[in-house]
């Protein structure tokens, strides 16, 4: 992932997630930007139509600028596919945790059995990232690592071709990153 930012807009040079409004490269402009969050994990840009678009950590600081310079918010939220992804992780969850997970999925708007349903989605395609892959994440897996493992050549091509069309599961993950209690 290369990121360039210009004086009145963020170019990226390859972006490698299928599906996405950059891929493999393209331009956002401030008017294009609702907001984002430079002191994330992995920053990021949130387009006006909802889009998260992830930029290289040691361009944090260009971000921010760029923000700034522009008067883009900058706004700070959870990452709702952490907590949808979190049976995957490489540690035990107790049921203090798994509570306090539903619950946070709940106020974002998540019945149980649509949490079901997106996790048994997502299985086969998280084991193979974090397992099979050897990961081994034990903290977080979220947007960034659900992107990574359906567009990484060491996973298994069926599992990333049973995700269905790459435009409509991008466009999915999106949907779902943009809901947040």
């Amino acid at each position: 992932m290369e990121v360039r930012f210009g004086e009145d807009h963020v170019h990226f040079l390859s972006y490698g997630f299928r599906g996405a409004s950059v891929h493999p490269t393209g331009t956002v402009t401030p008017a294009r930007i609702r907001d984002a969050d430079w002191n994330a994990i992995r920053p990021e840009i949130r387009t006006a139509l909802g889009e998260t678009l992830f930029v290289p950590r040691e361009r944090k600081a260009d971000l921010e600028a760029f923000c700034r310079r522009h008067r883009i918010a900058g706004a700070s939220r959870s990452d709702t596919w952490a907590d949808l992804l979190e049976p995957f992780l490489d540690t035990r969850i107790d049921a203090e945790q798994e509570r306090a997970t539903i619950g946070r999925l709940n106020r974002a708007g998540f019945a149980p059995t649509e949490i079901t349903a997106i996790r048994r989605r997502l299985a086969p395609l998280m084991l193979a990232y974090n397992f099979g892959a050897m990961v081994w994440e034990w903290v977080h897996l979220g947007l960034f690592d659900l992107l990574t493992a359906a567009n990484a050549p060491v996973i298994d091509p069926a599992l990333q071709a049973g995700l269905g069309d790459r435009a409509a599961f991008y466009g999915w993950t999106m949907a779902i990153a943009d809901r947040h209690p």
